[in-house]
């Protein structure tokens, strides 16, 4: 478990570069990522049931101003994604969101781009802020602009290819000590608000005719990169964190995404090391969300006159590690039953990847659904030069409808100087994934993975 120290959490969301001492700096990344499961009756390799893209990031940052009273720094990152042509080639799906999709005469949905569907590449602007710091006469940081977010309910996910982002303004002040206040409003975002799902594990179905935003394996960004409303009306998120008593790093934020709901997020997190047990570490977490009058209950518009819904999640975990050998995580968390707990994708309808402690390494959504109870165990080592992960998370969703999930993950990684790659072995048992004509529940299947990354 990592523990974040309060610089970094002023990182995290304003991001170093506005810190940066350096006049101008450009950064980026190349990656390509292939992947293929035997869902259904196709075998593991079948171009329909395997993915593939590229994409490719440049950022540059630059200080515009800096002298005794302020610092003014500037960021733009834009992202090409593309298939490469691969698609209908190699493989018959893609994975980022971001695609649309050209649809051949005579389409329908055969396990991916069928009937001459071709998937549209996509380019947009990742982040374009402006960063003001105060050098005398407060320890005050000002970010404005297109930006990356990294909050318990609100945040950028980097898991997938693509990266969603945010039109936000965000305030951060450490004048008190061991302390970080944050304000922020959140007006808009490119994630899966508005178009898509978030529900990867399967191949999408391909919905024929025009452009369409439901094509990719792994979707976090909306068709074509497009910002839409954060929630209805925008969003405003306010956080303490402190650092006080050492060993300890405790915050907690209050979220009001207007004219839909209201919730908390509340977590410690503890180091024993300087306690004298060397390597223990524990965490707490505890949250909270009320919809207005059922707005996004099983995916419904406000409802006039109905009842607010109330919903909460705990979760719990213990850790230890052993420097350079490995370290074990085990944690537990339990869902209110009324509704689902979180909302990054701005619906609180709880399908994109979160932050508690039991989220799955693949099958995100599962964790954070309304009565469910779900166990993690993660054990990250090292052997012969190569990082391993074995990562197991099973959930129990209460009611009538089998929801239940099985997942066990393992993964390999090894970087070659610039050059990072990762393998990954998914086995998938979800009642309501891979579900066979005739059958009322899903049946296991396997999901092989490759990611390559190049870095400048």
């Amino acid at each position: 478990m990592k523990f974040t120290k309060m610089s970094l959490v002023a990182a995290l969301l304003v991001g170093s570069s506005a810190f940066a001492i350096e006049n101008t700096k450009v950064s980026g990344d190349a990656k390509l990522f292939y992947g293929t499961n035997n869902v259904g009756a196709n075998d593991m390799f079948n171009k329909d049931s395997s993915a593939a893209d590229a994409a490719l990031n440049l950022n540059i940052t630059t200080d515009l101003a800096k002298n005794d009273l302020v610092s003014v720094s500037a960021g733009l990152g834009y992202t090409v994604l593309t298939t490469l042509g691969l698609e209908n080639n190699l493989v018959s799906n893609v994975w980022g969101g971001a695609h649309t999709a050209v649809v051949g005469t005579g389409a329908s949905y055969g396990g991916g781009l069928v009937g001459g569907a071709k998937a549209e590449n996509a380019n947009w602007m990742n982040e374009a802020w402006v960063a003001v710091s105060l050098n005398q006469m407060s320890k005050t940081t000002l970010k404005l602009g297109r930006m990356k977010l990294d909050t318990p309910l609100a945040f950028t996910e980097t898991w997938s290819i693509e990266e969603n982002s945010f039109e936000a303004a965000v305030v951060i002040n450490q004048d008190l000590p061991d302390t970080t206040i944050v304000a922020a409003y959140v007006g808009n975002g490119n994630g899966t608000e508005t178009f898509g799902q978030n529900l990867h594990s399967n191949i999408n179905p391909l919905t024929v005719g025009g452009k369409n935003y439901n094509i990719a394996t792994a979707p976090v960004v909306n068709g074509e990169g497009t910002f839409a409303t954060y929630g209805q009306d925008g969003a405003y998120a306010i956080a303490v964190i402190n650092n006080s008593y050492k060993p300890l790093v405790a915050q907690a934020w209050y979220y009001e995404v207007t004219n839909t709901a209201n919730a908390y997020w509340l977590q410690a997190d503890l180091d024993a090391t300087d306690l004298g047990v060397k390597g223990l570490t524990a965490g707490a977490q505890y949250s909270g969300i009320t919809v207005y009058n059922s707005v996004n209950v099983n995916g419904a518009l406000p409802l006039a006159g109905a009842a607010d819904v109330d919903s909460d999640v705990y979760a719990l975990m213990v850790g230890y590690s052993m420097k350079d050998m490995f370290s074990a995580k085990l944690a537990y968390s339990q869902v209110g039953k009324d509704h689902s707990a979180g909302f990054n994708t701005a619906t609180a309808a709880g399908t994109a990847q979160s932050k508690l402690y039991t989220e799955a390494w693949w099958n995100y959504g599962y964790v954070t659904r309304a009565d469910t109870s779900a166990i993690n165990l993660t054990v990250e080592g090292q052997a012969a030069g190569i990082d391993l992960g074995a990562y197991f998370t099973q959930t129990s969703t209460g009611g009538n409808t089998p929801q239940d999930l099985t997942e066990i993950a393992l993964t390999a990684s090894k970087s070659f100087g610039p050059l990072d790659t990762t393998a990954a072995f998914i086995q998938t048992d979800a009642e309501d994934q891979n579900i066979a004509v005739g059958a009322t529940t899903g049946s296991s299947y396997s999901t092989l993975q490759v990611y390559l990354t190049l870095n400048f």
